[in-house]
């Protein structure tokens, strides 16, 4: 996995993580429910980078 892959991944999981947790804290569903969507989007991009990296090996 590229280092620049990875530290996007990382910092995607990072914002849907802060908006899952402001969209609790103002009770706010929808803002709660696009950070679980971006948290699960930056976990499958990871997945789909682990993948590749294993048949390069």
């Amino acid at each position: 996995m590229g280092t620049d892959d990875k530290a996007a991944n990382t910092a995607d999981k990072a914002k849907g993580k802060i908006k899952e947790v402001a969209g609790k804290a103002v009770g706010n569903e929808r803002l709660e429910a696009e950070g679980r969507a971006e948290q699960a989007k930056s976990d499958a991009k990871q997945a789909g980078e682990h993948i590749k990296d294993a048949f390069k090996h």
